[in-house]
């Protein structure tokens, strides 16, 4: 009878061991999908405020009001002398007509308005800063030093919007970092886990190789291949999910992405990104497979 009862048991264990080690590699999987597909997304928003940075910072214009309009001469060696100031990129004089000329275009059918009084607007340089004095520290630097000059009446300049932009896309990345991370270690922490219970259900098995000499690296690797098989597959679903969610929401997303940042349309990852998810998800399960060495 108790012959008859451990043959009974047998199956019925191994079919328990069996369900077990299926269910961890599904939940494996799903959570490096989870994670990479975290980490994929807050890098999609990370690009793009990235290029709403660079797109305002080339768009950064220090504006010099000058006191008196000078002669073409005073003009050309005044913007030699802003030049040579350090940190700028190009310098062009805007004189009090080119000025009104442009308020016209503004105003568009009320241009009419302006020829009815003198024009009140004073010559200017439109600089531009270099990338260097680009940078808060940079731009007050560098109006400091262009307020100084005897001609300059009032610089204006200001780069807290494109500072605000950039904060915010480094408070994302540190995001998109911590949760990824934390999935990353829970999908590492299961692949080792199904790993180390693969082990333990081809024990008698894995021991009979060892007695014929096989060596450790050949009764490892597939399951280190295993494991790196499950990352890829989740990095595939993962990059998956964010192309659908792209596609879907980024036909309603870019006129608000156009009129509060600037940027004519939005950017999914970039070829290197896709690789480095895909890579990243193979390591994942890698790592998890290394981790669970030794515990056979």
């Amino acid at each position: 009878m108790v012959f008859l009862s451990r043959l009974r048991f047998r199956p019925c264990h191994s079919w328990l061991q069996h369900d077990l080690v299926t269910l961890t590699h599904s939940l494996t999987t799903l959570l490096i999908t989870l994670s990479l597909l975290t980490l994929g997304a807050f890098w999609i928003l990370s690009t793009n405020l990235g290029r709403a940075v660079g797109h305002w910072r080339e768009q950064l214009r220090i504006i010099v009001y000058l006191k008196d309009e000078p002669s073409a001469a005073q003009a050309a060696a005044l913007g030699a002398r802003i030049r040579a100031a350090g940190g700028v990129a190009g310098v062009e004089y805007v004189s009090k007509s080119e000025a009104l000329r442009r308020l016209k275009r503004e105003l568009g059918a009320q241009a009419a308005v302006a020829d009815t009084l003198p024009n009140p607007l004073p010559a200017s340089f439109e600089v531009t800063p270099d990338g260097i004095a680009s940078s808060p520290a940079g731009t007050r630097s560098l109006i400091e030093r262009l307020a100084s000059m005897p001609e300059v009446d009032e610089v204006q300049g200001d780069t807290s919007f494109v500072e605000r932009l950039a904060s915010l896309q480094r408070l994302l990345q540190v995001i998109g970092l911590g949760i990824g991370g934390l999935l990353a270690l829970a999908a590492i922490l299961t692949v080792t886990t199904a790993t180390t219970l693969v082990l333990y259900a081809r024990r008698e098995e894995l021991e009979i190789m060892r007695l014929v000499g096989a060596p450790e690296a050949v009764i490892r690797l597939p399951l280190l291949l295993q494991g790196v098989g499950q990352g890829l597959l989740g990095a595939a679903l993962a990059l998956v999910g964010l192309v659908v969610a792209y596609r879907l929401a980024a036909p309603r997303m870019e006129p608000l992405v156009t009129l509060t940042l600037g940027l004519p349309h939005t950017s999914f990852l970039s070829g290197v990104a896709v690789a480095t998810l895909l890579v990243s998800g193979a390591l994942l399960g890698g790592i998890g497979g290394l981790l669970a060495k030794g515990r056979a």
